[in-house]
C-alpha cells in the first residue's frame, strides 16, 4: 500500500529515561532543582546586566542573550521530561512533537551561532583592542543577534521540513524523552537514508564547522596572549577559559548526536540530558562564579534591593 494511503500516526509515546520508580523520583527531584536553578540563574544574569551600566558592553550584551536562549532551550524539553517522570504512559501529539522539535533546533542553533559570535568578540577585544569599539559597536552587535536568530530559524525550518515530509504510519514509540530529528525519523514508513544524510549535512555540519571555527579563534587568542602583560594575559585567559568551557560542554554532545545519521547508542539519552538539561545551567554557574565583574554587580544590586533574594 502506498505510504500516503496508510494511517497517519497522531501521537508518539516516549520511553523516557527509566522505568524504575526509585530512579524516576530521584531524577525528578534532581532535574527539577536543576531547572529552577537554570531559570533563576539566567534571569539573575539578565537582570544584572540590564541594571548595571558598566556591564553595557558587547561581551555582556551577548551574555544576556545567551542567558535568554538557555532559558528557552531548557524550557522546550525539561518540563515535558519532568511530566513524563510522573506518568506511567508518556505521550505527545504529533503536532506538539513537531513544535517541540522546531523550537529545540531554533534555540540550539541560535546558541551555536551566539557562542561563535562571542568567540569573535573576544578575538577582536584581545587581538585588535584599538579597533574593538569601532568593530564591535552596538549597531553591529544588534545586527549579529538578528542574524543568528534568522540563521537559527532557517536551520529549524529545514529540520522540521525533513521530518514532516516523511510518512508515519506504524510504530510510534520514541526511545527518548523529547522529540528530535534522529529518533523521530526512525519511525517513518520509508527509507530514511537520504533524510539522515541531509540532517548530518545541516545540523552536523553547522555544529562541527562552528566548533572548529571556535577552536581556531581561541588558538589564535592564546598565541597572541604572549604579547600581553602578565595582568592582561591572566584576565584574558580567565575570560576565554570560561567561554571555551561552555563551548566544549555544549558542542561535544551536539557533534556526537548529529554527525551520525543511522547509528544510535544506549547512552544517547545520557548525552541528550547533558546538553538539554545540564548545559543551560553552566552559563550562570561559570559566568557568575568565575567573573568578578558579574559577582560585584550582583552584590551591588542586592544592596539596592533590585533582587528580593
Amino acid at each position: 500500500m502506498d505510504a500516503l494511503n496508510q494511517t497517519r500516526v497522531t501521537e508518539f509515546v516516549f520511553l523516557g529515561l527509566t522505568d524504575n520508580w526509585v530512579l524516576k523520583v530521584l531524577f525528578f527531584m534532581a532535574f527539577s532543582a536543576i531547572y529552577v536553578l537554570t531559570l533563576w540563574g539566567n534571569i539573575l544574569i539578565m537582570v544584572t546586566i540590564i541594571f548595571t551600566e558598566h556591564l553595557h558592553s558587547p561581551m555582556y550584551f551577548f551574555l544576556s542573550n545567551l542567558s535568554f536562549i538557555d532559558i528557552c532551550h531548557s524550557s522546550v524539553t525539561v518540563p515535558k521530561m519532568l511530566e513524563g517522570l510522573l506518568l506511567k504512559r508518556k505521550t505527545i501529539s504529533f503536532d506538539n512533537c513537531i513544535a517541540q522539535l522546531f523550537f529545540l533546533h531554533l534555540f540550539a542553533c541560535a546558541e551555536i551561532f551566539l557562542l561563535t559570535i562571542m568567540a569573535y568578540d573576544r578575538y577582536i577585544a584581545i587581538c585588535t583592542p584599538l579597533h574593538y569599539t569601532t568593530v564591535m559597536n552596538m549597531r553591529v552587535c544588534i545586527q549579529l543577534v538578528i542574524a543568528l536568530w534568522l540563521g537559527g530559524t532557517v536551520h529549524s525550518l529545514v529540520q522540521t521540513f525533513l521530518t514532516i515530509r516523511l510518512p508515519y504510519c506504524g510504530p510510534n514509540i520514541i526511545d527518548s524523552y523529547f522529540c528530535d530529528v534522529p529518533p523521530v525519523i526512525k519511525l517513518a514508513c520509508t527509507d530514511i537514508y537520504l533524510t539522515g544524510m541531509l540532517m548530518v549535512s545541516n545540523s552536523g555540519t553547522i555544529s562541527l564547522a562552528c566548533f572548529l571555527a571556535l577552536v581556531t579563534s581561541y588558538t589564535v587568542i592564546l598565541v597572541s596572549l604572549r604579547k600581553q602583560s602578565a595582568e592582561g594575559c591572566w584576565k584574558a585567559l580567565s575570560t576565554c577559559s570560561a567561554h571555551f568551557m561552555v563551548v566544549v560542554l555544549f558542542f561535544g554532545p551536539c557533534i556526537f548526536i548529529y554527525t551520525r545519521p543511522d547509528t544510535s547508542f544506549s547512552f544517547d539519552k545520557v548525552v541528550s540530558v547533558f546538553y538539554t538539561v545540564i548545559t543551560p545551567l553552566l552559563n550562570p554557574l561559570i559566568y557568575s562564579l568565575r567573573n568578578e565583574e558579574v559577582k560585584s554587580a550582583i552584590k551591588h544590586l542586592r544592596q539596592r534591593q533590585v533582587f528580593f533574594v
